[in-house]
């Protein structure tokens, strides 16, 4: 794969002729010459956020001639000429102007000929400058590791700082040139922000500061409704490094920089779908504890709007399953109500009767593994630490067929009889579906055994789906700053 193309001028007139035979701009016609292959299909593809598309495919005659066309402009890119083997050959630049020629020898790729594109054009400008840049500074990235000492590593370093600004320099210098070009669109778009010259970083707050600066720019020039942002590799990287690094895994941060993004790319044909579906897709099931609340917001500001036409049946209904599941158990709302029957003696026992300072509800399945071996150090940290401070048990099997296997299990575990073994029989589950209501598995989100949800005196919602280290060490947490208040 050829990232810094270098182009000749071999072939042009014949090409020339081919691309000036009359054709109509409004579609793509894009006609290829690519030696040594005859007879077979080659293909045009594009980068696609986080992914590779094929757009479009030229069936090479005898003379490796083909051509690239169809009635319909594509979106303007990155794109890459693709062999028959399915390898990446070169890139290409794909503007408006989708009528231009290709001339290419796989054994000199270093010397594609693209003729009638002006951004092509700048593009090998570019690219001719930019390659040897480019293995310098990779040349030195291997020296840094074998380097023989620190006064060694240090001039390595420095040398790699002058090549960056030089780099960086070399960039702007396009921008600032030819600033209406897609070239400069997307050096503007991939720049990463830097402190300013001369930022001391001693500090932990000096680090953070700069953090700050780095996150106010790291969005500046870069125009969230350009769909041709989204055929690029660099974009969908840029995105997901910003939300790692730069923006608090708390939920309101996390929707304050989602509500800019989504808002300015709203005016994209493709970019609005594409970020919105990317980002319910992220926090549909999130890596922290309360991200749920950024699905919601997605769910009620965007997809409550009508935002859904671009949504087959089946996501549309996943989606809002899922929210409407989740609106009834968010971290720090009361729980869902819970009256089931106690497989004991067959009564009641109301979740919200118990009087204890925390209440662990255990949503399990006796004939799961894996709540065979959690549920028993569930009952070892309750003896020797939990029971102490005011806790109740609330264990509900959802797997009604196998009521017995509760008692069973209790017995071969030495379960403390403390627990509340509960269950909800068919009478009670065919009253609450006559009535409108809905079931605890979808009130209480319930997909995996076991399911384990922390409340505290009142009830409301302290954690959910914690493991049980997780669990006590919020405990722990919780007591801290109770002592210190």
């Amino acid at each position: 794969m050829n990232f810094y193309m270098k182009y000749s001028f071999i072939g042009v007139l014949l090409l020339l002729f081919f691309y000036c035979n009359g054709q109509d701009k409004t579609f793509r016609n894009i006609p290829v010459h690519l030696a040594p292959y005859t007879n077979c299909n080659i293909y045009l593809a594009s980068y696609y956020g986080n992914r590779t598309i094929m757009a479009d495919t030229a069936l090479l005659d005898v003379k490796s001639m083909g051509v690239f066309k169809g009635k319909r402009k594509l979106t303007p890119g990155m794109y890459f000429v693709v062999s028959p083997n399915n390898n990446m050959l070169f890139e290409l630049m794909l503007d408006s102007a989708q009528h231009f020629s290709i001339n290419a020898d796989t054994a000199h790729l270093n010397e594609v000929a693209i003729t009638g594109s002006d951004e092509n054009t700048l593009f090998k400008i570019y690219a001719s400058g930019i390659g040897s840049r480019i293995t310098t500074i990779n040349t030195l990235n291997q020296q840094l590791p074998i380097a023989k000492n620190n006064s060694e590593k240090l001039a390595i370093q420095q040398k790699q700082l002058a090549l960056g600004k030089d780099l960086q320099a070399y960039k702007d210098s396009f921008i600032k040139r030819w600033p209406k070009s897609m070239l400069a669109l997307l050096l503007t778009a991939g720049k990463q922000p830097e402190i300013p010259a001369g930022t001391i970083l001693q500090t932990r707050a000096d680090t953070i500061r700069a953090g700050q600066y780095i996150k106010k720019h790291y969005w500046d020039d870069v125009p969230f409704n350009d769909d041709r942002l989204l055929y690029t590799s660099f974009f969908e990287p840029k995105i997901d490094t910003y939300f790692k690094y730069y923006v608090s895994p708390v939920a309101d941060s996390v929707i304050k920089d989602l509500q800019y993004l989504l808002l300015y790319a709203r005016t994209g044909k493709e970019m609005y779908p594409y970020l919105l579906m990317k980002f319910t897709n992220k926090y549909f099931n999130p890596d922290h504890v309360g991200q749920n609340k950024v699905f919601l917001y997605l769910f009620n500001e965007f997809f409550m709007k009508g935002d859904t036409t671009f949504l087959d049946p089946r996501s549309k209904k996943l989606i809002f399953d899922r929210a409407y599941a989740l609106m009834a158990n968010q971290v720090g709302d009361p729980a869902p109500p819970l009256d089931l029957s106690s497989i004991t003696d067959g009564k009641h026992i109301s979740l919200y009767t118990l009087q204890s300072t925390y209440t662990l509800i255990v949503f399990w399945d006796p004939d799961c593994v894996h709540c065979q071996k959690e549920l028993p150090r569930i009952d070892s940290i309750y003896r020797s630490k939990w029971k102490a401070l005011g806790f109740k048990i609330y264990s509900v099997n959802i797997n009604t067929t196998l009521m017995n296997k509760v008692n069973t299990f209790a017995r071969e575990k030495n379960l403390s009889p403390d627990w509340i073994h509960t269950y909800q029989t068919e009478n009670d589950a065919k009253k609450l579906a006559d009535g409108g209501g809905i079931s605890y598995f979808q009130s209480y989100d319930i997909s995996e055994t076991p399911t384990l949800y922390l409340l505290d005196a009142q009830k409301h919602i302290i954690a959910k789906r914690l493991n049980i280290e997780q669990i006590d060490q919020l405990i722990k947490m919780r007591k801290k700053a109770e002592t210190t208040k």
